[in-house]
């Protein structure tokens, strides 16, 4: 069995996927072989001073700092997409631009079947002291930036290496994770689950690379303004209604039933295109909240709303499709729905909307959307705008 590579061999690359680089790319640089570069990475052997100068320099650090023993990074400021208070936590840490992002891992933002690895620290213990006294945080570890936004402290757990960061509430949207991986160099993969007015309003804000939206047809983007000089493209379509229990399928032919019978539901939050069809349907059958009893319950996302109803937590929900038929449950179909991925100009031409563009017509993505009961992929990777 061959050993996990040593703190050398994770410096290299941790240092070398936070700068972009390929192992070729930095062999090159280095004037090395790129055989050499990757025995270093994998632990098979320690770099000869020669190769070490060389990777160092290239790197942009001193011999003792890429091989050295390894030393706690500093803090560094980010911009949280959600309120921290203060508390300490783990968070996916991303540059966006110019500023790092911090996505706290809590709740089905931090677990899927198990944990997500973080890439840093919220407020560890004694971070404030430390942080203020390096003046690595401009004196605070807290506070908000000009536009109202949460600045946290945040302890890296290793280089911030480049990654996508997307907003938005479509579960099959952690499938970019396989194929940006797999590019030379590889490009890491954040997903803040969302609405899509949230998802947009973070683009706006600068925080995400792109922000996923859901809308009706040509109807607009979840009726919010995108960001400057966004451009809209594909990503899937589905169906969205009504996520039902299988043994309410005789009894449960649309909402007006749901409410005859005081069935529960559960809800989505505010801004969430499910909620927003959730009303339109309610009021076109002259429908109040509160003929509908679950109506102030707020599920995270689709999957929520069919794993809710599955566990019997609730007879009913709006969901996609998809998320219905993943969950074995009954669908009433509501409105067709186009998913599309909404990219700010300021960041089209980064490495990470560029990577994204370039695995989006993978053959291994189309086949795995293609795969999934529900959804359809026919304009992945098409320019709509």
């Amino acid at each position: 069995m061959a050993e996990a590579p040593g703190s050398t061999g994770v410096n290299l690359r941790l240092a070398r996927q936070a700068r972009g680089f390929s192992q070729q790319q930095l062999a090159s640089m280095a004037g090395v072989s790129r055989q050499a570069v990757s025995a270093v990475e994998s632990g098979h052997s320690d770099p000869s001073l020669r190769v070490a100068l060389g990777l160092a320099q290239a790197l942009g650090l001193s011999v003792e700092e890429l091989f050295g023993p390894g030393e706690p990074a500093a803090p560094v400021t980010a911009v949280s997409v959600a309120p921290l208070r203060g508390r300490a936590g783990r968070v996916a840490l991303a540059p966006v631009g110019d500023r790092f992002v911090a996505l706290p891992l809590r709740g089905d933002t931090g677990a899927g079947l198990g944990f997500l690895p973080a890439g840093g620290l919220a407020n560890p213990p004694s971070l404030a002291a430390r942080a203020t006294a390096s003046g690595t945080t401009s004196g605070t570890t807290s506070g908000t930036d000009d536009a109202g936004l949460e600045l946290i402290a945040v302890r890296p757990i290793g280089p911030p290496r480049p990654t996508l960061v997307v907003a938005g509430c479509d579960p099959a949207l952690p499938l970019l994770a396989t194929p940006l991986a797999l590019l030379d160099p590889p490009v890491a993969f954040a997903w803040w689950p969302c609405g899509s007015a949230a998802a947009l309003r973070l683009a706006r804000q600068g925080l995400v690379h792109v922000a996923g939206v859901h809308t009706q047809g040509d109807s607009g983007e979840a009726g919010q303004p995108l960001p400057d000089g966004a451009d809209v493209v594909g990503f899937t379509a589905w169906r969205e209604g009504l996520a039902v229990r299988p043994d309410l399928k005789s009894v449960v032919t649309g909402l007006d039933a749901i409410a005859r019978h005081r069935l529960r539901i559960v809800n989505r939050e505010p801004g969430a295109e499910a909620r927003r069809l959730l009303d339109a349907e309610r009021q076109r059958l002259g429908l109040d909240a509160g003929d509908l009893p679950g109506y102030g319950t707020q599920a995270a996302g689709h999957l929520q709303v069919a794993s809710a109803v599955a566990a019997g937590l609730a007879e009913a929900g709006v969901a996609s499709e998809p998320a219905a038929r993943a969950y074995g449950l009954a669908f009433i179909p509501l409105a067709q729905e186009r998913f599309s991925l909404v990219i700010p100009g300021v960041h089209a031409a980064s490495r990470e909307v560029q990577a994204l563009l370039k695995v989006l017509s993978s053959p291994w993505l189309l086949a795995q959307l293609a795969s999934l009961p529900g959804y359809d992929a026919a304009t992945c990777g098409d320019r709509l705008t």
